[in-house]
């Protein structure tokens, strides 16, 4: 039975993994230390707090005194790490929550595991650094996509954060020994989304009658994992992963952003035309007057630094780990738009709080 500690699992792919992990692998204990930043939210882990071998403790990466009583009280010889700031928009205006974070957060935890794990002597341990295809800059059009064996150039203060921590936890195996595995995966999507990034925020704004806002020209590439692909991913890293290897998890789902839009605003198109019920709880969505969604698309200024094209190469996953994404892109979101509208309370709950949004 291994004893996880799992960081920011209240965020949106940690909590998909928490869930993940519970259901793959039930005689496992879990602990989720969590800040409860504007992106962490309890509610994503509402079913699981009463579960006798999970356990949530508020608090940050940052804290070395909690770290370390973390490993010690529950014995923990598993580390899963997604606690990040993670929105290139914030980085730009707010980067020293994401240098505190990403950097001094990924330290504190390489000190306290080394200190507990090789001092004390406890061979059997893995810290799993989860990471972002950002860290390898901007690909043009029609370059290969990127492989473990390229070399880093990030291009934002978020990107180059996570480039850092990536770095950390290298060091830490070469010099240290210390048991690493680190991935590096393209955009997520599916439950759980904050409702600041691209999928969710379209998709709630088609529901609302709100603008589409599209960055530039909207020919911008990213390539879409659907989230439960990425938590397989993880797991068969944790489980046959070598140490000290890095492995990209992607989901061989190339699209333009103006076209994940579009396909987002057909999928929604098609939800009102078969459930009527829709238009009755969205009134202010154009598609409940028999509007097409893509009415709402403008056009904005582009932000700085945004890179052109991000795409990952997963031959060394498939090869060595026997990955596959499961999910197509068009699948992952007609099930990403039915979790919406199936939990609106849980984004209204969102939209009524004191966030601030990044159009």
């Amino acid at each position: 039975m291994d004893k996880l500690l799992i960081t920011g699992a209240a965020g949106f792919i940690g909590s998909n993994f928490a869930h993940y992990w519970l259901e793959k692998h039930p005689q496992d204990s879990i602990v989720v230390l969590d800040l409860l930043t504007y992106a962490g939210n309890k509610n994503n882990l509402k079913c699981c707090l009463n579960l006798p071998n999970f356990k949530f403790i508020k608090g940050s990466v940052c804290d070395q005194g909690l770290v370390t009583s973390i490993f010690l009280e529950n014995a923990i010889n598993r580390v899963v790490h997604f606690a990040a700031e993670s929105h290139v928009d914030r980085s730009i205006t707010e980067p020293d929550a994401f240098i505190n974070t990403n950097i001094l957060g990924t330290h504190t935890l390489l000190k306290v595991a080394k200190d507990l794990w090789l001092d004390g002597k406890h061979p059997d341990h893995l810290f799993h650094h989860v990471s972002t295809d950002e860290v390898y800059g901007s690909l043009g059009q029609d370059e290969m996509a990127f492989q473990e064996t390229t070399s880093y150039a990030p291009n934002s203060p978020y990107a180059s954060s996570k480039a850092a921590s990536d770095h950390l936890v290298r060091a830490y195996h070469k010099t240290y020994g210390l048991k690493v595995t680190t991935s590096n995966c393209s955009n997520n999507y599916g439950p759980y989304h904050f409702p600041e990034k691209l999928i969710p925020l379209c998709l709630l704004n088609i529901l609302n009658g709100k603008a589409l806002p599209i960055y530039g020209d909207g020919k911008q590439i990213r390539d879409w994992l659907y989230v439960a692909d990425h938590c397989r991913g993880i797991d068969l890293i944790l489980k046959k992963g070598v140490h000290g290897e890095t492995y990209n998890i992607g989901g061989n789902n190339e699209q333009k952003n103006i076209d994940v839009v579009s396909l987002l605003c057909d999928v929604v198109n098609e939800k009102f035309s078969k459930s009527p019920d829709l238009s009755i709880r969205f009134p202010n969505s154009p598609c409940s007057k028999n509007k097409d969604a893509k009415s709402l698309i403008t056009y904005v200024k582009d932000r700085p630094g945004h890179d052109v094209r991000y795409a990952v190469d997963t031959t060394k996953i498939d090869s060595q780990l026997g990955y596959e994404p499961l999910t197509n892109f068009e699948q992952g979101l007609q099930l990403t738009v039915d979790w919406y509208l199936n939990n609106e309370s849980w984004w209204q709950s969102i939209l009524n709080g004191s966030y601030k949004f990044y159009k």
